[in-house]
């Protein structure tokens, strides 16, 4: 059974991926946007679906990097620097906020 819902999930994620893919009357910012968006409604499940903290911690540390990826594409197209402005801080908050929840997720306190 489990085989079988892994099976159906990625014959739809194919088929989804496909269709941005194939259809030919998207353009080219659409379509990158298209798939960040993909990419974050599967971190949200995750996030919210995580067994683990461990599972939760990587779903956050990945929807900052997709967050970048949408900063990064508004960037290029609309010829703005401060959106990879906000692409830099975001990432170092990123990375600031996965070490404090690694040291918590380890039982150790913020000093050690």
């Amino acid at each position: 059974m489990r085989h079988l819902k892994w099976f159906i999930g990625l014959l739809s994620l194919a088929a989804v991926i496909a269709c941005i893919f194939l259809y030919p009357a998207i353009d080219a910012q659409t379509r990158y946007m298209l798939f960040l968006l993909l990419g974050f409604l599967m971190v949200m499940y995750r996030l919210l679906k995580g067994p683990t903290p461990a599972d939760r911690a990587a779903a956050t540390d990945i929807m900052g990097i997709l967050v970048i990826g949408f900063c990064a594409i508004l960037g290029f197209y609309t010829g703005k620097a401060w959106y990879l402005a906000i692409a830099i801080a975001w990432a170092l908050q990123s990375f600031i906020g996965i070490l404090a929840l690694a040291k918590f997720l380890e039982g150790r306190n913020f000093d050690d």
